[in-house]
């Protein structure tokens, strides 16, 4: 991991979870982490972790309190994360959530509140963090999810968030290559993370019925994924056997895909 000793990473979502598995994994290979979450108790415990993890005592480590959401908040806080450390060499937007339901059953405010989470929290850091990245170049990786590519059953408002984070990230690569800054987009499949617990406990029969069989991946393969992606500058990083499976499936055979996932939802509809 050549290519991360001593880079400054900025990474959102990192208290738990892929975040939490990606900044452990890039302390140990030498870059200085800065993670932001919500919750300081929550942060504070990753960064006990993350610290445990380092290559060197030359290492910088800090946690931040943040909604994504909140473009005032984010403005205040980078402006002061760069101030403090320098601005960063790699950006991770890994904050998203998910509350899959019937497409009746979304509010409107269930939307939005998606919306703002997954698509406005990256669309607020970068905004905020390009000018600070452009004099040095860098890399940004913004987390979708195979949901992303895939439409699935009761997930009408985080698909269409997270169609439109590749969406983003597949315009902002065209921009930003001239200023010398990669983008990437992460498009994991179901990991084993809090999230993905919560997730499970409220989906409808035909989600479920949809990822039956899937394998579930552990955070720490996720992560490892999204590092080797960094290095190679990869765009589109799908980590993951039958990930890289779907995603080949999904653009050159899309009606077989369509086929497999009605036969799953007509079953459980049954």
């Amino acid at each position: 991991m050549k290519e991360i000793v001593g880079k400054n990473v900025f990474l959102t979502g990192g208290s738990s979870g892929i975040g939490l598995s990606t900044a452990r994994l890039l302390a140990a290979a030498g870059a200085n982490v800065v993670i932001f979450a919500r919750h300081e108790r929550g942060l504070e415990a990753a960064l006990v972790q993350i610290e445990s993890r380092r290559a060197s005592a030359a290492q910088r480590f800090a946690c931040r309190s943040l909604d994504v959401a909140d473009r005032e908040r984010v403005s205040a806080v980078m402006a002061e994360a760069v101030q403090s450390l320098g601005a960063p060499d790699i950006l991770i937007n890994n904050v998203g959530r998910a509350l899959p339901r019937h497409f009746e059953d979304v509010t409107f405010e269930q939307f939005d509140e998606t919306m703002k989470t997954n698509l406005y929290g990256a669309w607020n850091t970068i905004s905020v963090l390009v000018p600070h990245m452009k004099a040095g170049g860098g890399t940004i990786v913004n987390v979708s999810s195979m949901a992303g590519f895939i439409g699935v059953f009761g997930y009408t408002d985080y698909c269409a968030s997270k169609f439109a984070v590749v969406g983003l990230s597949e315009a902002l690569r065209q921009e930003l290559r001239c200023y010398g800054i990669t983008v990437a987009v992460l498009c994991p499949p179901d990991t084993d993370t809090p999230g993905l617990a919560n997730e499970d406990a409220a989906k409808p029969a035909e989600t479920k019925a949809v990822s039956a069989g899937a394998r579930l991946m552990q955070p720490d393969d996720v992560a490892r994924a999204l590092i080797r992606g960094i290095e190679r500058g990869t765009f589109m990083i799908v980590p993951g056997g039958e990930g890289k499976l779907a995603w080949s499936m999904k653009r050159h055979l899309p009606a077989l895909v369509d086929m497999i996932m009605r036969r799953g939802i007509r079953q459980a509809q049954k």
